[in-house]
């Protein structure tokens, strides 16, 4: 199995997840793509290496990826953030669990870190990467950028801002690195251009990687933990999908590979979820309206940013064709069942039945025979495939068993990093 390996292009991956985080407000707009753009452009001024200025990029484009809030995210927007510690750590702490991140992790513990006329070169007895003084820069510029005014406008005011905050805020050398592209009208037209992602992909030096099967469960565990830590509600539900969904594609013959693939499936199948503001996922009453059709709208997000990688396209089809239904009833596409695949049929079953049994913070999970009539119902409305439900009905108990051995270690490392996150914060 360890000889089946992926060719990725980590620039593609990356603008994904931040395109995606940054559909959560209008507000936001492409905060992290300007980011990212500015700190490129410092770093290649600083005369960085193209590793380095690679590493910013991505520290860049997920820099406030800890920020699991709508209003984390808009606090975030203004010039001087008041709370700008924990959401760098939760980020932090969440990319450091894929061993190609850890750099980029540590760049964005600290890129809140005032400079302080040096003083800002450690923190807490660990040094600072000078990095995280660009992403801090960058990031300030980017939130005083307003679309409201042109741009070339606003060069003059922003430029004045920075200045006047040259070593205690930013590193002096940075702020020089600053003014003089400063004078360059295309980087501030670049930086509010609705094609950024298209300019950053033809500036900035690229970098593909062979991933192991097993690294890309890494990966996706990575954004299993991005989309599930953003609320305790959902703190373990996608690791109770993925259990699920293995067993059952063991009982409906898949080999080990695609058995694989469809744990990877499992873990993003809910992807889309990123887009979706943490004050939904928390809502204790019932969703207005608008709120539910924001909430339907994560499974086509998950389709969109998968869909463009042809090495993900049967994990793209199984995780984010799980609303579907075989009567055509589901949702984004409405597709009927001669167009679902046997992946997308088994996470299908596996979302509903661990949705059905697991504990929610407002609810017991159901019992078996709730559960059974449940789906016994979705069978007979022509919503789920028979054989497949039939496959829990023969091994409930184990599935089961499955399904809350799985959730209760993601429920445990979910409190591990709240403790961890609360520990790093003091």
């Amino acid at each position: 199995m360890s000889s089946h390996k992926l060719r990725v292009d980590m620039f593609d991956l990356v603008s994904s997840i931040a395109r995606i985080v940054d559909m959560m407000s209008p507000a936001v707009g492409s905060h992290h793509m300007q980011v990212a753009y500015l700190a490129d452009r410092l770093s290649e001024e600083l005369n960085l290496s193209d590793d380095d200025r690679f590493e910013l990029y991505i520290a860049g484009a997920l820099h406030d990826i800890g920020a699991f809030s709508l209003q984390d995210r808009l606090d975030l927007l203004e010039f001087e953030d008041t709370k700008p510690g924990e959401h760098s750590i939760a980020g932090s702490l969440i990319l450091d669990t894929f061993k190609p991140f850890s750099p980029m992790a540590q760049l964005i513990k600290f890129h809140h870190v005032p400079w302080k006329n040096g003083r800002g070169a450690t923190q807490g007895g660990e040094s600072v990467p000078m990095g995280s003084h660009i992403i801090h820069l960058a990031d300030r510029v980017a939130v005083q950028i307003s679309r409201r005014t042109p741009v070339l406008g606003q060069v003059r005011g922003i430029c004045n801002a920075i200045s006047a905050r040259s070593g205690e805020i930013f590193v002096p050398e940075h702020v020089d690195a600053l003014l003089k592209i400063a004078k360059r009208e295309y980087i501030w037209l670049d930086a509010v251009s609705d094609s950024i992602e298209v300019i950053l992909r033809r500036t900035v030096v690229h970098q593909r990687r062979e991933l192991t099967i097993e690294e890309l469960v890494d990966f996706s565990r990575l954004i299993c933990r991005l989309i599930d830590f953003k609320s305790e509600f959902t703190a373990s539900h996608s690791s109770g999908v993925a259990a699920v969904a293995v067993q059952l594609a063991k009982l409906a013959g898949f080999s080990r590979y695609e058995r694989r693939l469809i744990e990877i499936a499992a873990y993003l199948h809910d992807l889309g979820k990123l887009a979706i503001p943490s004050e939904i996922l928390e809502k204790r009453d019932t969703l207005t309206e608008d709120e539910w059709f924001i909430m339907r709208s994560h499974v086509y997000y998950t389709f969109q940013v998968l869909e463009p990688f042809e090495m993900l396209r049967a994990v793209s089809s199984w995780g984010s064709l799980h609303q579907e239904r075989l009567n055509g009833t589901g949702y984004p596409f409405g597709l009927m069942a001669d167009d679902l695949p046997l992946g997308s049929r088994i996470m299908a079953v596996a979302d509903v039945f661990t949705a059905l049994t697991e504990d929610r913070p407002y609810r017991k999970g159901m019992t078996p025979e709730s559960t059974t009539a449940v789906l016994q119902a979705m069978v007979d409305a022509d919503e789920l495939d028979k054989n497949l439900v039939d496959l829990i009905f023969n091994h409930y108990e184990t599935m089961n068993q499955m399904r809350d051995t799985a959730q209760k270690e993601a429920t445990r490392e979910y409190h591990g990093f709240q403790t961890d996150l609360q520990r790093c914060g003091k």
